[in-house]
């Protein structure tokens, strides 16, 4: 195993021609996936990795001004790639991990077939022509509160952006991970998430989006999703599902697993329906 590999704790798993690699969000790691690899290792081979800072990862390896920005974490993946000597994937990001691939296809777009993007913004805080869905005060308050208490913030944090109670195994498996981080890192990587604006960069996607959003969610308005839609440079498509909250492939894997199999499997015809 390569040094990348190893610090990234990469999986490759599953048979097929086809590689699709899995990125998780903010909180989590590429345990997230639970519910959808199951599905997918008949037929396509299967990358997982953490990034780093995460709690699988080793907290030494966190450089701090590297992960102030979304370039270095698309960076990390594009090593990954080189490392396993991938040549073309389907990528799907989730959150974080989705303007990761984002960037990394405008870096390298002939690495990337297709990007699927769940629960993805390229921007969280409203500004005057744009409603990102968070003023930067409540940006603020969210951060002062991890750094008073890191343990009292993820009770309170998990239910709203899972969308569910304390007794939800969602809510309990995203608090875990959230847990499992360095409060340093995590407070570091929070505010680099929620600090960035990178919707300069989407008219320079070439490579095809498929857009997956739910319905209700805290931490990304339905219109985010839209707003991608319309500034992207490549085709691309949306469909947002009927789930509550941020973390669909968590919480609710029935819904949303189906969705992106599709979404794996067919790709956008010129007129930007699914092709069947």
């Amino acid at each position: 195993m390569g040094v990348v590999e190893e610090a990234h704790n990469v999986k490759v798993i599953g048979s097929g021609k086809t590689t699709v690699v899995l990125g998780h969000g903010f909180g989590t790691d590429q345990s997230v996936w639970k519910h959808l690899v199951p599905y997918l290792i008949d037929d396509y081979r299967v990358v997982l990795y953490d990034n780093m800072g995460s709690g699988p990862t080793n907290p030494n390896y966190f450089d701090f001004e590297r992960y102030a920005t979304l370039e270095g974490y698309a960076y990390d993946l594009l090593a990954i790639l080189e490392e396993l000597q991938i040549d073309s994937c389907i990528y799907l990001g989730h959150s974080l991990s989705s303007m990761t691939g984002v960037v990394a296809s405008i870096f390298r777009p002939d690495l990337f077939s297709k990007l699927i993007l769940l629960s993805a913004s390229p921007r969280f805080i409203n500004s005057d022509e744009y409603y990102g869905g968070f003023e930067k005060e409540d940006i603020d308050q969210l951060c002062q509160a991890m750094e008073s208490n890191y343990k009292s913030w993820i009770d309170g944090f998990a239910p709203l952006v899972i969308g569910g109670d304390m007794d939800s195994v969602a809510v309990q498996e995203f608090s875990r991970t959230l847990f499992n981080m360095r409060p340093d890192i995590s407070l570091s990587v929070f505010r680099t998430i929620f600090m960035f604006d990178l919707r300069h960069f989407l008219s320079r996607v070439t490579v095809p989006c498929h857009i997956i959003q739910s319905s209700k969610d805290l931490a990304v308005p339905v219109a985010v999703s839209e707003y991608i839609h319309r500034n992207l440079g490549g085709k691309s498509i949306v469909e947002v599902i009927s789930t509550e909250g941020h973390l669909p492939q968590l919480s609710a894997p029935e819904v949303t697993v189906p969705v992106l199999l599709r979404h794996i499997s067919h790709n956008i015809t010129i007129d930007h329906q699914l092709s069947q």
